[in-house]
C-alpha cells in the first residue's frame, strides 16, 4: 500500500494560505471607533478639517467630502481607533465645538438590527441582504403579473444582474413613467428598503387606495431596487461602512468609484475627486462604471416616456406631505444648497437629458444614527417617504409635457 505524506514545508505553505483565506473573509469591525460631530465657526476651523482629510484617514459622513465644508456647516466624521487620540488632540487645540455622536461604532452597527422578529425570508421591516432581495424581485414579479414585469438592464462589475421592475397596470399601450432607483451608496441601507416598500405598497393597495390605483392605471414606475449591488453585498459580508462600487482602478490599489459622481453633469468638478482612493472618486471618465452605463443607457433609450427621475429635498408640496405623517422636518431646494455640491450626480444628468422632474431624496437619519438607522425606523421612514413620492407622481401625471 502506498501512503502519501505532506512535506513539512508544504504544510507551512498550506497553513499560511489557510490563514490568508480566513483573513480575507473576516468582516471589518469598528470596536472603539467614533463618529464626531464638528461645528466649524471660522475659516481656520474649516482649514483644520480639510487638513484632517488630507493627512489622516478620516471617513466623512456629512458632507461626504472635506472640499465642500463651509463655516457654520455641521460636519460628521468617522474616526478609526488608531487615529482617535491624534484627531481628538488636534480638535481640542483648535477650540472647535465637538460632540461625540457615536461613542462606539461597533455597538451602533450591532444595534441597527433591532427588529427581533425571527423571519428567515424577506421582510419589509428588516434590512435584507442582496440574495434575499434578488429572490424577492423574482417572486413579487411572478406573483403580480398584471402589475409588475421584470427585466435585467445589465450586470454589475462583479456579474450580478441589475433587475428593473416596471410597476403599473398593464394596458397594452405605452404610458408615461417615473424612474426610481435606490442604493447608490452601498452603506445607505434605508434606500433599498424603501424601494422594496414602495413596490409592495403599490401592489397591495392597488384597487383599494384611490390615489395609488389612479397612478398605476395612468403611469408606470421603473424601480431599480439596488443600484450599487456589489458595494451593497460588500457591506453585508466585509465592511459595513463601504460606500463606492467594487471596480478595480487602473494604476491604483484603491477599489471603487463613487457612482453618484460618475455621470456626465459637471463631471469631476466641485464635490468630486480625481483620486481613486477618495470616497468621492469620480471614476476614470463619465459612466466608467458599468452600473452607471447600464442605468444611463436605459434612461436614454426610454427618455421619451420617463417624466420624472427619483433617486432617493424635493418641492415644498412634497415636503409638506412627507412631514404631515410623523412631523419629520425635511429641507427642500437645490441639492447643492440643502445637501452639498456634488458634481456628476445622476439627478443633474437626468435633468440635463430633458427629464424635467429630477429629485434626490435624502431619507432619515435626522442626524442621530447616520448610515446606521435602526430597523425600527424603516416603517415610519418608508411611510412618510411614500407620501412624498405619491405627491410628486400625482403632480407629474397632471402636468405631462
Amino acid at each position: 500500500m502506498w501512503q502519501a505524506y505532506a512535506h513539512p514545508d508544504n504544510m507551512k505553505v498550506l497553513l499560511l494560505l489557510g490563514l490568508v483565506a480566513v483573513a480575507l473573509c473576516e468582516q471589518t469591525t469598528f470596536v472603539g471607533e467614533r463618529v464626531l460631530r464638528l461645528k466649524p465657526e471660522t475659516y481656520e476651523h474649516v482649514s483644520i478639517i480639510q487638513d484632517l482629510s488630507r493627512n489622516v484617514k478620516v471617513d466623512f459622513w456629512k458632507p461626504d467630502s472635506a472640499d465642500v465644508v463651509t463655516v457654520g456647516m455641521t460636519v460628521d466624521i468617522h474616526v478609526a481607533a488608531p487615529q482617535l487620540a491624534m484627531v481628538s488632540t488636534i480638535l481640542h487645540q483648535s477650540d472647535m465645538e465637538v460632540e461625540v455622536l457615536i461613542g462606539d461604532l461597533q455597538v451602533a452597527v450591532e444595534a441597527q438590527m433591532n427588529n427581533k422578529r425571527l423571519i428567515k425570508s424577506h421582510d419589509y421591516m428588516k434590512y435584507n441582504n442582496w440574495n434575499t432581495i434578488n429572490d424577492w424581485v423574482i417572486s413579487i414579479s411572478s406573483a403580480n403579473p398584471d402589475l409588475i414585469s421584470r427585466q435585467v438592464i445589465g450586470n454589475t462589475y462583479e456579474g450580478r444582474p441589475m433587475h428593473l421592475l416596471t410597476v403599473g397596470k398593464k394596458t397594452g399601450s405605452v404610458k408615461p413613467a417615473v424612474f426610481m432607483d435606490c442604493g447608490f451608496h452601498a452603506r445607505e441601507w434605508i434606500t433599498p428598503a424603501f424601494c422594496q416598500w414602495f413596490v409592495q405598497e403599490a401592489v397591495s393597495t392597488y384597487g383599494s387606495n384611490a390615489e395609488m390605483t389612479n397612478l398605476l392605471d395612468k403611469m408606470d414606475f421603473f424601480v431599480l431596487p439596488v443600484f450599487n449591488i456589489d458595494g451593497y453585498e460588500y457591506t453585508w459580508t466585509k465592511d459595513r461602512m463601504w460606500r463606492k462600487t467594487r471596480s478595480r482602478n487602473s494604476g491604483s490599489s484603491c477599489v471603487g468609484t463613487d457612482p453618484n459622481r460618475n455621470f456626465n453633469a459637471g463631471w469631476c468638478t466641485v464635490g468630486a475627486s480625481s483620486n481613486p482612493c477618495s470616497e468621492t472618486y469620480c471614476g476614470a471618465s463619465p459612466e466608467s462604471e458599468i452600473e452607471s452605463k447600464n442605468l444611463a443607457n436605459f434612461i436614454r433609450t426610454n427618455k421619451s416616456i420617463i417624466k420624472a427621475y427619483l433617486t432617493l429635498s424635493v418641492a415644498q408640496g412634497a415636503t409638506s406631505a412627507l412631514t404631515s405623517l410623523y412631523g419629520t422636518k425635511y429641507e427642500y431646494g437645490p441639492g447643492a444648497v440643502t445637501i452639498y455640491p456634488a458634481a456628476g450626480g445622476s439627478d443633474d444628468w437626468a435633468y440635463d437629458l430633458g427629464i424635467k422632474y429630477a429629485y434626490t431624496f435624502e431619507l432619515r437619519d435626522t442626524g442621530r444614527y447616520g448610515f446606521l438607522l435602526p430597523e425600527s425606523e424603516i416603517k415610519p421612514t418608508c411611510e412618510e417617504t411614500m407620501l412624498a413620492v405619491k405627491y410628486i407622481a400625482s403632480h407629474v401625471a397632471k402636468n405631462l409635457y
